[in-house]
């Protein structure tokens, strides 16, 4: 196997395209040359190139092969139409009995002739989210001014350029010349594969990793903050974002002026953060420490000082308009800027965001009893809720809607748990966001979501395939985990249909709701396929069959019995069992009645009779939440149905005796029935 190479190197290529670039020309790379085979693909990806490393065969080897065409009585069309299908002449044809045959030949390419005949016409249909043309006649477009190519074939060029006929003005050419860092190390030099290419990077300062590049700025940053018995506030996106803006990181701490500090927390975060791309530190018991970190793109010869004093400067004159904005906005109540909601739209087919918060706040009055809120607490909360959306900072930045919220509110002497319910609303926005758990902020999370779900699917915008624009999928796990993490002994139906009139909408909503929790039970590694069982428990209780604790309380149980000994065996026998009636039901219709005990015959039919009569309380045990003590119940059926099936004859020759076992079977089913339906256990 030869190696395969390629870097495109250009101006600086927005942090967020890298990583899509390189799957894009790896998976372009592949579909190109699949005659030569690449396997062993690795990319890299950073501010100012993408490159790819692949191991390809030498050559596509020659092939002979034969098209049997159309009957030589067919018409002139459907030959020239065979021929024009292949590529080839009438010459080339020869009559084989009732049909022409081509007989084709395909010489052997290199693998240097076949990359060379593919590179220009994947380089020109690269999909980049935003391209631009630069300079002379050319039409070739790239997202921003591409300067070099290499493309290496075991260390040799293989030669190519991007012109398009003879009047394109585009002439850059393949070749093996790259460049280091713009500052440190400028001018080009060659390299003669990927780990030349690597090594010789590093040496002009250069780390082409993007994973090692993050794990420096991390470790550095850290090693910074804890000079100064600090921590770095953790941000992944972040983290992500700046990786991608240098090639030669290098952190460094700069100071947040006096005046500044006693601006929200979070405030100062996002404006650094969303401006300046810069890191908030916290002290150790979490408060907003005086410092910032960065990190430079150059190691400066004064240790950094004159970027740091730069960099302090910059973030004074953010800080000073979000200064502007935080006393703006504090002139004005919450309260008054309720009614400017009316001139908000939420979404065409649903009104404004004032007709929203109108009905958050019948919604969160509903919700507070069920959940141990008071409801006028919580109707104040909703009626507050979405009016900072109307105030200067959030309208410069929409990433503190609710944080900004609750700030507003405590200034304004609104009570703490309105306050905080403002800011918990929107939770959890990710996987990551801890749930609400003060009971005024339940309430209103849940009318949130649950008017955001009953409102989109009522006017017919459900989530389809991997489109879900108004993040309905989202919002029902918002659902899902703040009842389950706060162990909410609600009813969710009831819940929906305080949101939602129709009958109809609240089913579809249950339902999707119930689709996303078996999608995290999966994703958590839990038995989903136990749950789906458990809907078709026919002992639950009917108050209970939407109560999402209790389901889940009686599905580990399940799930516990399910993975030990006598509940593996147990679910083969049940299905063995309801395997035989299926069978003898469509013959006989259903054996529902009792079992007579006089006539069994067997000592194991006696004994399965009698693990039934002490398992039969199991409807009582389910109804009354004992369900450890009802499996238990069931674990004991384990022994006696093995010893039946061992020792009784089912289809015994006397229908009398043939009718009561299968009665005896029946029985077996039903009570197992009662704790979950066993038949739609996978695997």
């Amino acid at each position: 196997m030869a190696e395969l190479f390629i870097e495109l190197f250009s101006e600086e290529i927005p942090a967020r395209m890298q990583r899509g670039a390189a799957a894009e020309l790896e998976r372009a790379i592949t579909a190109a040359l699949s005659a030569i085979a690449p396997s062993n693909v690795a990319t890299w990806f950073g501010p100012r190139r993408i490159a790819l490393r692949a191991e390809v065969a030498s050559e596509v080897a020659a092939a002979s092969s034969t098209e049997r065409g159309p009957r030589a009585s067919a018409p002139e069309q459907a030959l020239t139409g065979f021929l024009k299908k292949h590529n080839a002449k009438r010459d080339q044809l020869r009559q084989e009995g009732d049909y022409w045959v081509l007989d084709k030949r395909a010489e052997a390419v290199s693998a240097a002739e076949l990359i060379a005949g593919a590179m220009p016409g994947l380089l020109r249909r690269f999909p980049w989210p935003k391209s631009m043309r630069w300079g002379g006649t050319s039409s070739f477009v790239w997202v921003r001014p591409l300067r070099r190519i290499i493309c290496l074939l075991d260390g040799e060029i293989v030669p190519f350029d991007l012109r398009d006929g003879a009047d394109d003005g585009h002439g850059l050419a393949s070749g093996n010349l790259t460049e280091g860092h713009r500052f440190h190390a400028p001018g080009a030099f060659a390299v003669t594969g990927a780990a030349n290419w690597k090594e010789s990077l590093l040496k002009h300062r250069v780390l082409v990793d993007a994973a090692h590049r993050k794990q420096v700025i991390a470790d550095r940053l850290a090693g910074l903050a804890a000079e100064k018995h600090l921590v770095t506030v953790e941000d992944a996106g972040l983290l992500d974002e700046v990786a991608g803006l240098v090639e030669w990181p290098v952190p460094h701490l700069g100071r947040i002026a006096e005046e500044h500090m006693d601006l929200p927390p979070e405030v100062m975060q996002v404006s650094m953060r969303v401006n300046q791309r810069y890191f908030a530190l916290r002290t150790e018991d979490g408060a907003a420490a005086p410092l910032f970190a960065f990190v430079a793109n150059i190691q400066a010869d004064d240790d950094g000082a004159t970027i740091i004093a730069g960099n302090e400067r910059v973030l004074r004159a953010r800080f000073a308009d979000a200064r502007h904005f935080w006393d703006l906005d504090r002139k004005t109540r919450l309260e008054s800027r309720v009614p400017a909601l009316d001139k908000i739209t939420f979404q065409a087919k649903l009104g404004t965001q004032g007709e929203r918060v109108r009905r958050l706040t019948v919604l969160a009055a509903t919700i507070a009893p069920l959940v141990g809120a008071d409801a006028t607490l919580a109707a104040r909360a909703a009626e507050l809720a979405k009016a900072d959306l109307v105030t200067g900072m959030v309208g410069e930045f929409p990433e503190l809607q609710g944080v900004m919220g609750r700030y507003y509110a405590l200034h304004d002497g609104e009570p703490a748990e309105v306050a905080d319910a403002i800011r918990d609303h929107y939770a959890p926005r990710g996987p990551a966001e801890p749930v609400p758990s003060a009971p005024v902020s339940i309430a209103v999370a849940l009318a949130d979501k649950l008017d955001q779900l009953t409102g989109f699917f009522a006017i017919g915008e459900k989530p389809t395939g991997s489109g879900d624009p108004y993040a309905l999928r989202r919002a029902a796990l918002g659902v899902i985990r703040i009842i389950r993490e706060n162990r909410l002994r609600v009813h969710l139906r009831a819940l929906l249909s305080a949101a939602c009139a129709d009958e109809d909408t609240v089913e579809a909503v249950f339902g999707f709701i119930i689709e996303r929790l078996v999608v995290q039970l999966r994703a958590d590694g839990a038995r989903y396929d136990v749950l789906n069982a458990v809907f078709g428990a026919k002992g639950l209780d009917s108050a209970k069959a939407d109560d999402l604790v209790a389901l889940l309380t009686l599905t580990d149980a399940v799930a516990a019995l399910l993975q030990s000994p006598d509940g593996a065996n147990l679910l083969t026998a049940y299905r063995r069992a309801a395997n035989i009636l299926r069978i003898e039901e469509r013959k006989d219709g259903p054996y529902d009645t009792q079992p007579n005990a006089d006539l069994f015959r067997e000592a194991a039919e006696i004994d399965l009779d009698h693990a039934l009569n002490a398992s039969a309380d199991v409807i009582f045990l389910i109804r009354e939440e004992a369900y450890g003590q009802a499996m238990g119940n069931m674990s004991g059926l384990r022994a006696p149905l093995d010893a039946f099936f061992e020792q009784v004859t089912v289809n015994a020759p006397d229908p009398a005796l043939r009718g009561n076992r299968l009665r005896v079977l029946a029985r077996v089913r039903s009570i197992m029935d009662q704790i979950a339906d066993f038949s739609r256990i996978e695997g």
